[in-house]
């Protein structure tokens, strides 16, 4: 899970769809406005909910379905990542090894969020966080 997600939503429902469909990985995504999908990775979908293909951050974005940063992996994921060169900013990048699994067949889910994310890595959004989480966390009134 990346670290600038907060989720209320059910985490333990994708660990549980990839051990039963005995996927590669399973990943949480969902669906937003067109003007959110750039600073995402965007993911296209086959007929079986599967992702067949990553584009990460997109200019013109082809699905509004994106990545929460929520994943599962198998251990081919490992093999995956050895395989990865560093990318022109110098940094091994898990799409790069997310597309390494994809390209040689393995297979990945796309688990359709329910609840809520916010990415507080965009500042625009930390207040909006803050406020989900304050209503969370409010005690309970005592019955009169």
């Amino acid at each position: 899970m990346l670290g600038d997600n907060i989720f209320d939503a059910n985490l333990t429902g994708v660990l549980n769809r990839q051990r039963e469909d005995h996927a590669d990985a399973a990943f949480l995504v969902e669906e937003v406005p067109y003007e959110e999908a750039s600073r995402y990775g965007v993911c296209d979908t086959n007929d079986y909910g599967e992702i067949v293909e990553l584009i990460e951050k997109p200019d013109e974005p082809p699905t509004i379905l994106v990545m929460t940063g929520f994943y599962t992996f198998s251990p081919a994921v490992f093999h995956a990542c050895h395989l990865v060169q560093p990318s022109d900013r110098g940094e091994y990048e898990l799409s790069d090894a997310i597309d390494l699994l994809i390209q040689s067949g393995r297979t990945i889910d796309a688990i359709r969020m329910d609840g809520w994310r916010i990415d507080v890595g965009f500042p625009g959004d930390r207040e909006e966080a803050k406020r989900r989480l304050e209503e969370g966390f409010k005690p309970e009134e005592a019955p009169a």
